[in-house]
């Protein structure tokens, strides 16, 4: 069998903007390089398991080699625990977003529960961080590097696609938020250049200053100019002309007051002067600040020089539109994206995962983005959850599958089945199958079928949700094999409840029989509040009919209401509900009520007891005269019971007639 190769997705991933960060980068023979500010950076790795490269053929494709199959291992960590738990309670609300409600006010609650779901990602990586810091597993350590290195990933292009697909708000101010939240190395390295004893002389200060550059910071960049201008009075002037362009650069605000038109004038004043400056050798004499205004006047060269400084093509790309095409539209950005991608990388080098994802968003390529994530990701959360929110926001056009589905509902479909594996998360990945219209339904009736029932309480939660969406097949499957289980175990209240749930009538008499078995033996019921408490559920069989009945007769004796009782004890065998088998066991029940002083029988009711006692002697003389077996003390026994009965059968009968005639008189 052959083992997937994996190829690298993340080049030169950013750290945390909170000083507990880790840095990723793949270094030479495909090792993660490990930086943190807690210990000693440059710790290599193996490179995550979990990515693997992009098939030919994409979604639901398949690969003529056979591939080993790796257990998808995030669902057991108790940190992407919480990722999948808090996503489903924002999924959920996101299925109640009301049609009706205005489009402006709907695409600020789809972006806000974008920003939600962010959120969420960014909590789990700086708790998988803390915890890799933390500990002294070195296996442990790469397992959470791995997992940190995916959500960078993952928080990344969902930035993207936030500000790309639902915000659609000022693309390059958007896109300048985006290159500064996930490269914030350059806040860490200011960090450390403010803190010493002379920022200006640190030897990462003009790093900095640069980086701000790049990154369209340009009030951070005049600040630390000051602290550089204090050290060489000499070059004040130049510091203060450098001080003006980078004050009057102005950014473009969609929607405001100014229009475009006024904006692309002002712009390519402010562009002419920066670019007079530069060949009027202004900064000649100070090779930072000349190459700060060749950034400013948008030279790809210079850039391009300083790769280290910018970190990556998508970085570069935003720092281009910036200082060259700051009125970029959506619609031509895909072709910026390609030549800035072009540009940046190794024409030798073979586009990365994510890579191509990132170049697919730029292109406004949905289906393509939700493509390349489902092949390079190691499981369906992003994609299922991103996806729903693009549904929901209308984004997706129609894109069936063969089988019917739409892609909404098939990545939800995988990641719910995915959820149905895990002890505890199953339960969240029925609130998926509830929200997906087609296949939701069947999908939940046969993974209900699969789940261990390992406890009583675990299937009484299945048992809930099978209720509660009326699935009739699944409620009586799980109530057989839990009365069965409780029947092996000698449970019988336990068994019989469950039977009367399935309203499995079979399973209900054979526990009846079970019951009536045990009280012959022991002369005493368990579980009595059961049966006292059956109701209308008696009904389910004869037996258990039988069984609630005479449990009532029991009650009612011990209540020393005994015409109540010999009547119900008379209709149990007259109307041939209780066993044959049960019968001399009644009848040795009536002989303490035909004892009694007052006459407790009437003479008919006598006359009807003593016909079931000879309907059952005369049935068990033909039994024994075909069986021999039975022991000589049994036989004695029964003989003792009758003799018993017919004395006293007669002596009630004598008293019942002269009784009632006498009461006639």
């Amino acid at each position: 069998m052959e083992e997937v190769d994996v190829d690298p997705i993340i080049t030169n991933i950013p750290t945390s903007r909170h000083g507990k960060h880790l840095g990723f980068a793949w270094g030479p023979g495909n090792i993660l390089v490990y930086e943190t500010l807690y210990k000693q950076p440059g710790v290599s790795y193996p490179m995550p398991a979990c990515f693997c490269p992009p098939f030919a053929g994409g979604l639901g494709s398949c690969s003529s080699s056979i591939h080993d199959v790796r257990k998808d291992e995030d669902i057991y960590s108790p940190i992407l625990r919480k990722l999948f738990n808090e996503s489903h309670h924002i999924f959920v609300g996101l299925q109640t977003i009301q049609e009706e409600i205005p489009s402006k006010n709907k695409k600020s609650q789809f972006v806000s529960i974008s920003k939600n779901y962010r959120s969420i990602i960014r909590a789990c990586i700086e708790e998988l961080q803390q915890v890799a810091v933390n500990t002294s597993d070195s296996a442990l350590c790469t397992q959470y590097g791995n997992q940190v290195s995916i959500l960078l990933a993952i928080e990344l292009i969902w930035n993207l696609c936030e500000v790309l697909f639902i915000d659609a708000g000022p693309l390059l101010l958007h896109l300048l938020n985006w290159v500064r939240l996930h490269k914030a190395d350059v806040d860490e390295k200011a960090m450390h250049v403010l803190r010493s004893e002379s920022p200006a002389e640190h030897r990462d200060y003009w790093d900095v200053v640069v980086g701000y550059v790049v990154q369209g910071r340009l009030e951070e960049v005049r600040q630390l100019l000051v602290k550089q201008a204090t050290l060489q009075p000499a070059a004040r002037s130049m510091f203060k002309l450098m001080d003006n362009l980078l004050s009057k650069m102005p950014f473009y605000h969609p929607g405001g007051t100014q229009t475009s038109t006024e904006f692309d004038i002002k712009w390519r004043h402010w562009h002419e002067e920066v670019d007079r400056c530069l060949q009027d050798n202004s900064f000649a004499s100070n090779p930072h600040l000349e190459l700060i205004c060749k950034i400013l006047v948008g030279d790809e060269d210079t850039l391009l020089e300083h790769k280290e400084l910018v970190g990556t093509w998508y970085h570069f790309l935003v720092t281009r539109l910036l200082y060259s095409h700051p009125t970029v539209k959506s619609t031509e950005l895909h072709f910026y994206a390609q030549s800035c991608m072009t540009m940046f990388l190794d024409p030798r080098s073979v586009p990365e995962a994510l890579d191509s994802i990132l170049l697919a968003a730029f292109e406004f390529d949905i289906h393509q983005v939700i493509k390349d994530c489902s092949i390079a990701l190691n499981n369906w959360w992003f994609v299922a959850h991103l996806t729903d929110l693009l549904d929901h926001c209308q984004l997706l056009q129609s894109h069936n599958l063969h089988f019917g589905s739409n892609l909404r509902e098939f990545l939800l479909l995988e990641y719910a089945s995915g959820l149905f594996t895990h002890h505890s998360l199953w339960q969240l990945a029925v609130d998926y199958f509830d929200h997906c219209p087609e296949f939701g339904r069947v999908y939940l009736e046969l993974q209900m079928e699969r789940i261990p029932l390992d406890t009583e309480r675990k299937a009484l939660k299945v048992l809930r949700i099978c209720e509660q969406r009326q699935m009739s097949e699944q409620v009586r499957s799980i109530c057989k094999i839990m009365a069965m289980r409780a029947l092996r175990n000698n449970r019988l209240g336990s068994a019989l409840s469950w039977s009367i749930r399935a309203k499995d009538a079979a399973f209900a008499t054979l526990i009846s029989e079970r019951y009536l078995q045990d009280y012959s033996a022991r002369g005493t019921f368990s579980d009595l509040d059961l049966i006292d408490n059956l109701g209308s559920a008696m009904l389910l069989s004869d037996r258990l009919t039988f069984l609630g009945k005479y449990r009532e007769f029991h009650k009612l004796y011990g209540e020393k209401h005994f015409r109540e009782a010999a009547k119900l004890l008379l209709s149990l065998m007259t109307a041939k509900i209780a066993p044959r088998s049960f019968w001399m066991t009644l009848l040795t029940d009536a002989l303490p009520l035909l004892e009694q002083k007052e006459v407790i029988f009437t003479a008919e009711q006598t006359y009807e007891l003593i016909f079931c006692l000879e309907e059952l002697t005369s049935s068990n003389s033909a039994t024994a005269a075909s069986t021999t077996d039975a022991p000589m003390q049994e036989e004695d026994l029964e003989v003792t019971k009758v003799e018993l009965l017919r004395l006293a059968l007669a002596r009630n009968l004598a008293r019942a007639i002269i009784n009632e005639g006498t009461v006639q008189m």
